[in-house]
This record gives structure tokens, C-alpha cells and sequence, in this order.
């Protein structure tokens, strides 16, 4: 049983995915309260359904791409079995955590993209640092940059040596919607040289900011 704010379908707007059709399964709670959270409606808001509830809801949609998210879906100890149950249907299973909880109990041949919490999410003191040993090449980092300050204090958090010796370890950097100009982060990163994705919310391009399940 796991709670569940929204399962829906739509195009992936973030990651090396964005772009693609993708199944979304939003999970209800968050242990965080990050100044420019956009899903403010999953802290609470949410049913129960059982497992093979949601198996049974996914089957509907023919996409084989699914994203596990929240939310912080780590929050709840079911959410492990969730994703172990997609890949064994044979789904592509992404995970969308806030990088403050243990990753290391999901199944490595999900992709999980942890957000490292920069200082504008007031959130900064939550980054659980022990789940960079834990990441693989199937992995993604996510930093999400509101201003210069930001930029800066993920650019020191890549000479991590956890990071350096993860040379394939994909690194994005999203910008908070309508908080920076996309060319001074263009430009930042350019100037530094970072091997890093510059990755906007494709979704709320296409939709806009406030639309809810897309």
C-alpha cells in the first residue's frame, strides 16, 4: 500500500528523458519545504492504493518510460518495492528524489536523480552526502539554481572527490523557472568550463507553470 497523489501521462520534462512520453506516478509527503516547490499539493493530498492497484493503472498507458516521484517518494518504506515491481514488468523506471534520504535501498538498475539542495531552497542542511558513494553511471545529479550563489555553491560541490571519481555520472543543472536568465547560467557554465547538462522544465514551456498533471 503505498499513498498516491496523481498517476498520469505526459512528456518527461527534465533529465537526459525529457522529451519523451512517460508515465508519472507522484507519491504523497514531503520531509522538505524548498522555497520554489511546485507540487505543493502532494505534501498532504493523496489516496492509498495497493501495489497491484497501481501495476494495474500503469498497464493502461502503452509507454514503457516511467518516472516515480513526489513529493519525496523515499518517505515511504514501500516505494523500494514499487520500483523493484516496475522493472520486473519490464518498465524503465526513473526515481525523482530531494537527495535527502538513503538511495542505496533502490534497485540500482532504476535511474535515480538526486537533487542536491543548493542555499536559495532554504533546504541545503538536509543533502544526505553518503548517497554520492552510492550512485552508478545510471545516475543523475540535479542541481536546482536559483541565482549566482547557487551556481557557485554546486560548482564547489562538484570537486567532491565522490563526484570526481565518478567521471560518467551525469551532472544536470535545472534553472527555477522564471527566477534566472537562461543565458547568465548558459554563460556561467560556459565561462567555468563545467561538464554539466543545462536542463530547463520542458514541461512548464509547454503547459505552463501551474498546470497540474502534465
Amino acid at each position: 500500500m503505498l499513498r498516491v497523489n496523481e498517476i498520469f501521462y505526459s512528456i518527461q520534462g527534465e533529465s537526459t528523458f525529457a522529451g519523451f512520453p512517460c508515465i508519472f506516478i507522484r507519491l504523497t509527503g514531503c520531509n522538505l519545504r524548498c522555497t520554489y516547490c511546485d507540487t505543493k499539493y502532494a505534501y498532504e493530498e493523496g489516496d492509498d492504493i495497493p501495489l497491484d492497484s497501481i501495476l494495474a493503472t500503469v498497464k493502461k498507458f502503452a509507454c514503457s518510460l516511467i518516472e516515480v516521484t513526489g513529493g519525496e517518494p523515499l518517505i515511504q518504506d514501500e516505494t523500494p518495492d514499487l520500483i523493484a515491481a516496475l522493472i520486473k514488468k519490464g518498465y524503465t523506471v526513473l526515481l525523482e528524489t530531494n537527495g535527502s534520504q538513503d538511495i542505496s535501498t533502490v534497485d540500482t538498475r532504476c535511474t535515480r536523480i538526486v537533487d542536491i539542495k543548493c542555499p536559495s531552497s532554504g533546504m541545503d542542511n538536509n543533502n544526505y552526502w553518503k548517497n554520492l558513494d552510492y550512485m552508478t553511471p545510471n545516475d543523475q545529479l540535479k542541481f536546482v539554481i536559483a541565482h549566482r550563489q547557487d551556481y557557485l555553491y554546486a560548482k564547489k560541490v562538484l570537486d567532491a572527490a565522490a563526484i570526481k571519481r565518478r567521471k560518467k555520472l551525469l551532472i544536470n543543472f535545472s534553472p527555477v523557472f522564471n527566477k534566472i536568465d537562461l543565458k547568465d547560467l548558459a554563460g556561467w557554465i560556459l565561462a567555468d568550463n563545467l561538464p554539466v547538462r543545462l536542463q530547463i522544465q520542458l514541461h512548464k514551456y509547454i503547459w505552463g507553470e501551474h498546470t497540474k498533471g502534465v
